[in-house]
C-alpha cells in the first residue's frame, strides 16, 4: 500500500514537472511566433527592395513605392537616447537618497507617488507634453535662437524620460536596499565616509540590479507609442538638432497601419517595420543579458 502511494506520488510529480515545462516552452514560443509571423508578412517588400536600400534609403515614399526606413530608425534611437541620458543620473541620484539617506516616511510616500506615475496611462503623458512640454520647447528654441513649433525630439525625450523614470527608481532603490547592512558598517568601520560606503561597496554590490533597471527603462522607452507620437513631430526626416520633428517607428505603425492594409506593398513595410522594432529590442536585450553575466562572473 505504502509502495502504491509513493509510485502515485512519483508520477504526479513527473506530471507537474512536465506540464510546467511545457509552459515554459509555451510562454518562450511566443516570440519566436511573433518573429516568425512578422517576417512572413514582409517577405514582399523583402522581395522586391534589398534590406540594405530599405535601412540605408531616407525617401519615405509609399504610393511611388519608395520605403525609406532610416529617418524612422535614427529617430527611435535618438528620442530613445536622449530619454536615457535626462532619465538615468536623475533616476539613480533618487534612487541612492530614498535607499540610503532618506526617511522611512518619504520612502514611503515616495513609493506611492512613483506607483501612481507608473500606473498613468501612457495617453495621459501624451496630452500632458502637448499642453506643458511642447510649449516650454517652442519657448527654450526661441530662446536660443532656433524656431521650432515644440514637437520635437526634445519633447519626445523629456516625456519619455518622465515616463521610464518609475521603472528605473523604483527596481533601483528596491536591488539597493537588498545590499546587506553589514557591507555599510564594515565600509564606514574602516574609516569611510556615507558616500564612499555608497559608491565602493552599496553600488558596486547592486551594480547588476542597477544595469538591469536602466535596461527594462530602454525598453519601454524603446517601444512607447502614443505619448511619443502626440509629441515628436511625426515628419519623415532625419533630425537635425534637438528642436527638429522625429518619427520613431512606433509612432509609423501607430499613424498609418489601419489605413494601408489594403495595399499590399505598404502593409508589408509597415510589418517589416515592427520586425525591426522586435529584433532591436531582442538584440539589446541579449547584449544586456550577457553584460550581466559577465558582471556577475566579475
Amino acid at each position: 500500500m505504502q509502495a502504491q502511494k509513493m509510485g502515485w506520488r512519483r508520477t504526479i510529480d513527473n506530471l507537474a514537472g512536465k506540464s510546467m515545462l511545457l509552459a515554459v516552452a509555451f510562454a518562450n514560443s511566443i516570440v519566436l511566433l511573433i518573429f516568425l509571423g512578422l517576417f512572413i508578412q514582409s517577405t514582399p517588400i523583402l522581395a522586391k527592395k534589398s534590406v540594405i536600400d530599405l535601412l540605408l534609403s531616407s525617401s519615405w515614399h509609399p504610393l511611388k513605392g519608395e520605403f525609406g526606413f532610416y529617418p524612422f530608425i535614427i529617430g527611435t534611437l535618438e528620442v530613445t537616447a536622449l530619454a536615457m541620458i535626462l532619465a538615468v543620473p536623475v533616476c539613480l541620484l533618487s534612487a541612492i537618497y530614498l535607499a540610503e539617506y532618506a526617511h522611512r516616511r518619504l520612502r514611503d510616500f515616495a513609493r506611492v507617488v512613483i506607483d501612481i506615475m507608473a500606473a498613468i496611462p501612457s495617453v495621459i503623458y501624451g496630452l500632458w507634453g502637448v499642453i506643458v512640454v511642447v510649449p516650454f520647447v517652442r519657448m527654450l528654441g526661441y530662446a536660443l535662437n532656433t524656431p521650432t513649433t515644440g514637437y520635437s525630439l526634445l519633447a519626445g525625450g523629456i516625456i519619455l524620460a518622465i515616463m521610464v523614470s518609475p521603472i528605473i527608481i523604483s527596481v533601483s532603490m528596491e536591488v539597493l536596499r537588498t545590499v546587506p547592512v553589514q557591507a555599510r558598517e564594515t565600509a564606514l568601520a574602516l574609516g569611510s565616509t556615507r558616500w564612499e560606503a555608497i559608491k565602493h561597496v552599496v553600488l558596486r554590490s547592486g551594480l547588476h540590479g542597477i544595469f538591469s533597471a536602466i535596461v527594462l527603462g530602454f525598453t519601454r522607452a524603446f517601444g512607447e507609442t502614443i505619448a511619443v507620437l502626440m509629441i515628436v513631430g511625426n515628419v519623415p526626416e532625419v533630425p537635425s538638432s534637438l528642436f527638429d520633428p522625429a518619427y520613431p517607428l512606433p509612432a509609423l505603425l501607430a499613424n498609418n497601419y489601419g489605413e494601408m492594409m489594403s495595399i499590399p506593398l505598404y502593409n508589408s513595410a509597415l510589418l517589416l517595420s515592427a520586425l525591426i522594432l522586435l529584433l532591436v529590442v531582442s538584440a539589446f536585450n541579449l547584449t544586456a543579458h550577457l553584460t550581466l553575466l559577465r558582471i556577475e562572473k566579475r
